[in-house]
């Protein structure tokens, strides 16, 4: 495995918890959205408004090629990057996708100004369309290799557990491969 990818909901944490992981493993922190907001030349939600949400998430999966071909990271995905098949093959092919989850009354709490994330802005009930949102992505979260609930649980712990899977699954690799003696 040469990257540990965090999916889940916006405000599960994959941020935070990234880059306290990345630096508990010593290797650099990629935040796709961060990359994806430098290469757009503008912020997601004005990006979002101006080109739609169809231009977005091509735009997301060249990130997520690039990224993934690059040197071993810890990996922040945005929340929807998994609805693309294509997608979820390349983080699979190069990465261990730890699932962070989260419920829908954390991600409002969590989540502050809805008007940073497109696709809660503007709703009358977000609690609503976070919970329908959370919903249609359930089975593509589903496919993460290691899941790992975030809800009242504090940063080191989070950073803690995932570190943990990561060692674990490369401890794994490491022995798979080795033969016994006859």
């Amino acid at each position: 495995m040469k990257r540990l990818v965090l999916v889940g909901f916006m405000g599960s944490g994959k941020t935070a918890v990234g880059r306290r992981v990345a630096r508990l493993l010593g290797v650099p922190f990629v935040d796709t959205d961060a990359e994806i907001e430098r290469r757009a030349g503008k912020p997601i939600p004005d990006f979002f408004a101006q080109e739609g949400e169809a231009a977005f998430r091509d735009l997301e999966t060249q990130v997520l090629a690039d990224v993934m071909r690059g040197p071993l990271s810890v990996v922040s995905t945005g929340g929807g990057a998994l609805l693309r098949a294509e997608n979820v093959a390349v983080l699979r092919q190069g990465g261990l996708l730890v699932h962070l989850g989260v419920d829908a009354e954390t991600v409002l709490h969590r989540t502050g100004d809805r008007a940073e994330r497109p696709l809660l802005a503007g709703h009358p009930d977000p609690i609503a369309r976070i919970t329908e949102l959370m919903a249609a992505r359930e089975s593509v979260y589903a496919q993460a290799d290691v899941h790992v609930w975030t809800v009242g649980r504090s940063l080191a712990e989070l950073a803690r557990e995932v570190k943990q899977a990561w060692e674990e699954r490369q401890t794994v690799k490491v022995c798979s491969g080795l033969k016994e003696s006859p």
